[in-house]
């Protein structure tokens, strides 16, 4: 990458609980007579490393283009779940943060002052529930009476919870609330023989061991999850050009993927350090959609009409409800608010 005096990239592990309660989230804002009077000196982004459209932009210096060549610094801090980035969100120390959407409610719900402005993908495939090689785990009503670990409160805990349910083991197994190299380390030392996780961790587990169900196989059942952009809105009110930005580099990275799956796959491996065959296993086991079409009915709709995936992110939240992950579920209002179409409008003018 270029220009990496302006760059960098900073591993943080937040401990602790923040008990911030901010100023409940707003409306859509249309932003249509605001323009950035300045520019902040830097931007904070919270990422996941993942093979997503962000991925690709950062390998590719896109980050520089949109930012650093206006003269604004850019942090990129990784994070390895979205629990994490929303106790960072809720201290102020980023502005920017990738998630999966039910970290994304859980955001919400906890009133923090950001908005929904992006699906980097619909997680398929990527996201997996891998049992042990010889541990005679071959459907899921095999695993009632063990534990089961996954990162609480993420999109793969959600979805494990669903298919445990449709199984009727929910109250039969175990779970255990582990980040995704915790679950690794346990994988290795034979504490758990299963484990909902995502990419590229899920990839080390199968080294081992084989995928007893899908995220992808969950959305035939009406269980739809992904990883979504949010933004702080005292960011996004001030700069909302610079939001546009953001979402211009990623369509800009996701063209290259669209146009050229080797050579994204390509990249990826590399700023992941994983083989290229395994980054274009893991690309393809997502749904990558363009700006346009998150503007349909299925996602976000428009500033007059509200996209499915706020219905979506509705029902998920009472899910998450009523399994006491959070203890309020905003409101539908609420949701068609925070899924804001906005600045994706904005990128197509």
């Amino acid at each position: 990458m270029k220009n990496n005096l302006t760059k960098k990239i900073l591993l943080i592990i937040f401990v602790g609980v923040l008990t911030i309660s901010l100023a409940g989230c707003g409306g859509n804002s249309s932003n249509e007579n605001q323009t950035s009077k300045a520019l902040p000196d830097e931007i904070n982004f919270g990422i996941l490393r993942v093979p997503n459209d962000e991925t690709i932009a950062i390998a590719e210096g896109l980050f520089d283009k949109y930012f650093a060549d206006k003269g604004i610094e850019y942090n990129l801090i990784v994070f390895d779940s979205g629990a994490e980035a929303n106790k960072a969100l809720a201290s102020g120390s980023i502005d920017f943060a990738t998630m999966g959407n039910t970290n994304a409610i859980t955001a919400l719900s906890r009133e923090l002052d950001v908005e929904m402005i992006w699906i980097h993908e619909v997680l398929g495939e990527i996201e997996a529930l891998a049992v042990k090689n010889g541990s005679g785990i071959n459907r899921i009503e095999d695993l009632a009476g063990m534990r089961i670990a996954t990162p609480f409160a993420s999109t793969a805990h959600y979805i494990l919870l669903n298919a445990l349910k449709n199984a009727g083991i929910a109250d039969q197994v175990q779970l255990l609330d582990m980040q995704t190299a915790e679950i690794f380390a346990a994988w290795e030392r034979g504490d758990i023989k299963a484990a909902y996780t995502w990419q590229p961790s899920l990839g080390k587990l199968l080294e081992s061991g084989k995928v007893l169900i899908s995220s992808k196989d969950m959305i035939d059942e009406g269980y739809i999850t992904a990883n979504v952009e949010v933004v702080r809105k005292e960011f996004s009110d001030k700069y909302p050009d610079l939001v546009v930005s953001f979402i211009n580099c990623l369509t800009e990275a996701a063209d290259i993927y669209r146009n050229n799956p080797e050579k994204a796959a390509a990249i990826v491996a590399e700023q992941l350090g994983i083989e290229k065959k395994e980054a274009l296993l893991q690309m393809r086991g997502s749904s990558w959609y363009t700006a346009e079409e998150l503007l349909g009915e299925e996602f976000f709709g428009t500033s007059e009409d509200s996209g499915a995936f706020a219905i979506i992110m509705k029902d998920t939240s009472d899910f998450l409800q009523n399994q006491n992950s959070i203890e309020y579920s905003p409101t539908q209002e609420e949701f068609n608010e925070y899924v804001n179409p906005i600045y994706i409008e904005k990128s197509l003018e």
